[in-house]
C-alpha cells in the first residue's frame, strides 16, 4: 500500500436504501453498512483508463465477485455506463462505484489498491472476508 490519505466510502445496504454514514454519530446503528476502501493510485488509474476509453459521465467501475479462479471466488472488474437496478452505488472522489447484490456480501471491509512492481502492475484486492487464496492473488475463498 502506498502513503497518504485512502478514500474510504460507506452506504447503507438493504431495504433502507442508499445513504450517507456520519462516522461521528456514536448512537447510530451500525448494522446493514458496507464499507470499500479505495486508494488514491487505484482511483486514478482507474479514471485515467476512463478517460481514455471515452466513458459515460454516469459511467462507474464495477466489482464484483464471480465464481471461479483457483480458489472458488475471483475478483471482477469493469467499466460499465450506468448501475444495474439492484446495486449498491459508491462514489470516491468522482469515481463512481457499482456493486451487485450477490457480490455484496463479500466485498465489505475490502481495500482496492493498483500497484507496480519489478513484475508487472494492477490491482490489488486486501478482503478481511477472504479465509483463503491462492498464489496469483485474484482468487479467494470465503
Amino acid at each position: 500500500m502506498q502513503d497518504g490519505p485512502e478514500y474510504h466510502c460507506e452506504t447503507r445496504t438493504g431495504p433502507t436504501g442508499i445513504g450517507g454514514h456520519d462516522r461521528d454519530d456514536p448512537y447510530e446503528d451500525q448494522e446493514g453498512w458496507m464499507t470499500i476502501t479505495v486508494t488514491p493510485t487505484a482511483v486514478a488509474e482507474v479514471e485515467k483508463f476512463m478517460e481514455e476509453q471515452g466513458a459515460a459521465e454516469t459511467a462507474g467501475l464495477r466489482v464484483a465477485v464471480l465464481p471461479g479462479g483457483c480458489s472458488g471466488f475471483q475478483y471482477g472488474l469493469n467499466i460499465e455506463d450506468e448501475p444495474q437496478d439492484d446495486d449498491e452505488v459508491f462514489e470516491i472522489e468522482g469515481l463512481r462505484l457499482f456493486v451487485d447484490p450477490f457480490s455484496g456480501q463479500y466485498l465489505d471491509g475490502v481495500e482496492i489498491d493498483y500497484v507496480t512492481t519489478m513484475m508487472g502492475a494492477g490491482f490489488t484486492f486486501k478482503n478481511p472476508n477472504a479465509t483463503g487464496g491462492c498464489g496469483c492473488g485474484s482468487s479467494f475463498t470465503a
